[in-house]
């Protein structure tokens, strides 16, 4: 009874003690490249030059994502109701195939942006 009170400061701390680890590795790498005179504008996040803004492709893949899922569903109906094939394996298997279909279109999509700029 009393371990699933100390499993959710457990993870907690996980998450904790990676960030602090993360920060300070990346705070060390910083200031040791600065001690030995490296040039410090790769530390600045402006603009990436002409490359395409990740809103724009994180958008592009969800909606592809959410149409090839919405797509799934209608082929899987069909497969039921028309073809008599049974629910438990069509929903399932359309969903995951034309799911995975639609995040290939969108990453070839942003290859696409991404050599257009």
């Amino acid at each position: 009874m009393g371990s699933e009170v100390i499993i959710i400061p457990i993870i907690f701390g996980v998450i904790l003690a990676i960030a602090y680890l993360y920060f300070s590795t990346r705070n060390k790498e910083r200031l040791a490249l600065i001690e030995k005179g490296g040039d410090a504008s790769i530390f600045v996040r402006g603009k990436r030059g002409g490359a395409t803004p990740l809103g724009k492709i994180i958008l592009l893949n969800l909606a592809l994502l959410l149409m090839g899922i919405g797509t799934a569903i209608f082929v899987a109906s069909i497969f039921v109701h028309s073809l008599g094939v049974k629910q438990e394996v069509a929903y399932p298997g359309t969903i995951f195939l034309l799911a995975g279909v639609g995040l290939m279109v969108g990453f070839n999509m942003t290859n696409k942006l991404d050599k257009e700029n």
